[in-house]
């Protein structure tokens, strides 16, 4: 059966959130009975986003085949039970070096390379790849119309149309409609702009989503329609939410759903959004609230751990436990201020880096956690750093570190493994995807999963070094997750402490709105017990403190 196409563009500014978009007009196509595949189509020149700055791109998300790739695939599996791979992740930088190896190999038999055909052959290419088996493919092209370096992009999806038939394609523009606070007004000239962009390139889009702070008027929208050359119900208000979960709730409320079927003439049921719905309901009325401290150096960008964030909250949906983040950047952190710095703070969470930056404020604040028996959570460089800490100041090895730090250090708790060695590029050579681990019999980690096998994602070169394990076991830690060969140390806990973990992995990557990730459930519900014991305390000193009103009458003036 010939897939259905849905081509994602944005306009007049970026940010405007064709991921989140994209995610939830998959979420509502899924629902009704579709099975979906999402592609993201990047500009930039870049392979992959895995050797660029958390500051300027955000967090890099990892699939299970160990593609690193756009924060947005991170949306696109949260929203959908899509199982996105490599392929679902295609730069400039792949289309190119893709198209330079095939004229290397002489397989254009001599001709010219150029943009068209070939750059945009390869493009088309990429987008066939991922709709082998589906219904429905979803394109999101990254960066924003006008930018030099969509156009062979928006080309290669002007041609597609007649490539599979127009019956089987539609364009969906994302576009801001901003409100001029000192004119009062709503302007449409940017959105009327923008697609004029589009329509110079040769794509009239079928449907607008018009980003904007409140609902769009009829008039707004026949205006818009009318500029636009659409009809004024294909114009819809993608309008600002208080929590990103309620988007294809309020898309389907509109009819996004119903009017991109009808346009792709494709029968499909009406959408169950039970579970959606009682989500959006969990998280509009908790009924506690913890405060989760998050110890990095990307603090002033969120972006950086955006499925971090996601994550920790899923955590709290399911038991109505609202999670307040509060960032703390570990290059400002002093130790002698700590206590003030976490005096109300519930849980301290280290997540995963690289370089050095910061790393003794990391160390500071698991120290912290273990000695005041706050519940504690490390990932990746966390559960390292949690390793580190432990060697210095429980087992006395003053000079233990990580090779990652000090290449001359005498004590490499954490090390290259041997293959390792051997790269000099930096590019994907990490340890990256989904490696099984094995569980501990009666381990908080096995309390946990509830189970004995798992599979969890990497994204890390440097590993415990297992040299110093029985050193560490026998103060008290416990490596409660290994690698199948016992080779690798996966997970490490400390028994001695009420909720004291830390994995080398990232399961982040694996949490969902729904389905939240157990470790991420355990360690929310223990900062809300950690609260709760708190509270009980201070109530406790309260009453204590209180002078006891007296019983006897004053005592009568003899004068």
């Amino acid at each position: 059966m010939q897939p259905k196409y849905i081509f994602m563009t944005g306009g007049v500014v970026s940010s405007l959130g064709k991921g989140l978009a994209t995610a939830s007009i998959g979420a509502l196509l899924e629902n009704r009975g579709l099975k979906i595949s999402i592609l993201k189509l990047d500009p930039y020149i870049n392979v992959d986003p895995g050797t660029m700055n958390p500051f300027q791109h955000g967090e890099v998300y990892v699939t299970d085949d160990g593609a690193e790739t756009d924060l947005d695939l991170g949306h696109y599996e949260r929203f959908t039970h899509a199982k996105l791979t490599r392929k679902n992740n295609v730069t400039t930088g792949k289309i190119y070096d893709s198209v330079i190896q095939k004229e290397r190999r002489g397989e254009y038999l001599g001709k010219t390379v150029q943009v068209i055909p070939h750059i945009t052959d390869e493009i088309k290419s990429a987008i066939l790849k991922v709709s082998k088996g589906v219904d429905l493919v979803m394109v999101e092209i990254g960066g924003t119309v006008g930018d030099i370096e969509s156009l062979p992009f928006l080309e290669a999806i002007r041609q597609f149309k007649y490539d599979v038939g127009s019956q089987n394609v539609i364009y969906i523009h994302l576009t801001l409609v901003p409100f001029i606070h000192a004119a009062g007004e709503i302007k449409t000239k940017p959105t009327q702009h923008s697609v004029q962009k589009l329509r110079e390139i040769g794509i009239q889009p079928d449907i607008l989503l018009c980003r904007t702070q409140s609902d769009l008027s009829q008039d707004i929208k026949s205006k818009i329609a009318m500029f636009c050359n659409l009809d004024p119900d294909s114009v819809f208000t993608a309008r600002d939410v208080s929590n990103i979960y309620e988007v294809p709730i309020a898309l389907h409320e509109q009819g996004v759903d119903e009017k991109i079927a009808e346009r792709l003439n494709i029968w499909t049921r009406q959408p169950d959004l039970v579970e959606w719905k009682q989500l959006i309901e969990n998280i509009r009325h908790p009924v506690k609230e913890v405060n989760i401290a998050i110890v990095g150096k990307y603090v002033e960008l969120t972006e950086s751990y955006k499925s971090l964030n996601e994550a920790l909250r899923h955590g709290g949906y399911a038991q109505r436990i609202q999670v307040n983040l509060k960032f703390f950047d570990s290059e400002k952190l002093n130790q002698k201020k700590l206590s003030k710095a976490f005096s109300e703070v519930d849980g301290i969470l280290v997540p995963g880096g690289f370089g050095d930056r910061g790393i003794q404020g990391k160390i500071d604040a698991i120290q912290y956690a273990r000695e005041n028996q706050i519940p504690f959570f490390g990932i990746c460089l966390g559960m390292q750093l949690a390793c580190v800490e432990f060697a210095r100041n429980v087992c006395g090895l003053a000079e233990a570190n990580s090779r990652e730090f000090d290449e001359t250090c005498q004590v490499s708790l954490i090390d290259l493994m041997e293959e390792q060695k051997k790269f000099t590029h930096k590019g994907a050579t990490m340890r990256l995807g989904a490696y099984p681990c094995t569980l501990e019999k009666n381990t908080l980690a096995q309390k946990v999963y509830q189970e004995r096998e798992i599979s969890e994602r990497h994204r890390h070169r440097y590993e415990f070094n297992n040299a110093y394990r029985e050193t560490l076991a026998e103060k008290g830690l416990v490596f409660s997750g290994l690698s199948p060969d016992k080779l690798l140390v996966e997970i490490i806990e400390y028994p001695s402490h009420p909720f004291f973990i830390a994995c080398q992995f990232h399961p982040e990557f694996k949490s969902r709105p729904m389905y939240p990730h157990p470790i991420f459930s355990h360690f929310v519900e223990s900062c809300a017990l950690f609260q709760q014991k708190n509270l009980w305390k201070d109530q406790k000193k309260n009453s204590k403190n209180e002078a006891p009103q007296s019983t006897q009458s004053e005592p009568k003036n003899k004068n």
